[in-house]
C-alpha cells in the first residue's frame, strides 16, 4: 500500500494552530479590553477569553491529526474541547480552579459558541480556502 504524504496539510495545521494561538496570546498580552468602556468593557473580561480559548484548543487538536486518526473528524475535536472547558468550568464551582476562579454558567455557553465558531472557520472556511486542509478519513 502506497503511504501518502501527508506532510502539506499536518504543516497547513501546525501554521493555523500556532498562529491562532499567538493571535490569542498577544490578545491577552497587550491588554485589549483596557481600550474598551462600560458594558463592553465588563462582557469583554467576562466572556472574551472563553470564547477564544476553545477556538485555540480546537486546532491545537487539528495538529496531531496525522497521528490520531479519530481526531480528523470534526466533531471529534469539538466534543473533546467543549467536555474540557466545561469540565474546568464545573471544578470551579465545587473550588477546584484550573483555568479559571470563578464559576459562572454563562461561560460554559461561550465555550459552546466558541467550539461552534471553530467548526465553522474549519469545515466552512478553511477546507475552501486552503487545498491542503483536509485530511483523507
Amino acid at each position: 500500500m502506497k503511504e501518502l504524504n501527508l506532510w502539506p496539510k499536518h504543516r497547513v495545521r501546525i501554521i493555523v494552530a500556532v498562529t491562532t494561538m499567538l493571535a490569542i496570546a498577544a490578545m491577552h498580552a497587550f491588554r485589549i479590553g483596557q481600550h474598551l468602556s462600560g458594558k463592553l468593557y465588563l462582557y469583554y473580561y467576562s466572556f472574551a477569553s472563553d470564547l477564544v480559548l476553545p477556538i485555540g484548543f480546537y486546532f491545537m487538536l487539528g495538529m496531531v491529526e496525522v497521528q490520531i486518526r479519530f481526531l480528523r473528524q470534526w466533531f471529534v475535536k469539538a466534543l473533546i474541547v467543549f467536555a474540557a472547558m466545561t469540565f474546568s468550568e464545573i471544578m470551579q464551582g465545587f473550588g477546584f480552579y484550573f483555568f479559571g476562579v470563578t464559576f459562572d454558567p454563562l461561560d460554559i455557553l461561550m465555550f459552546g459558541a466558541g467550539v461552534l465558531l471553530a467548526v465553522l472557520i474549519d469545515t466552512q472556511v478553511l477546507e475552501r480556502l486552503l487545498p491542503h486542509w483536509k485530511y483523507p478519513r
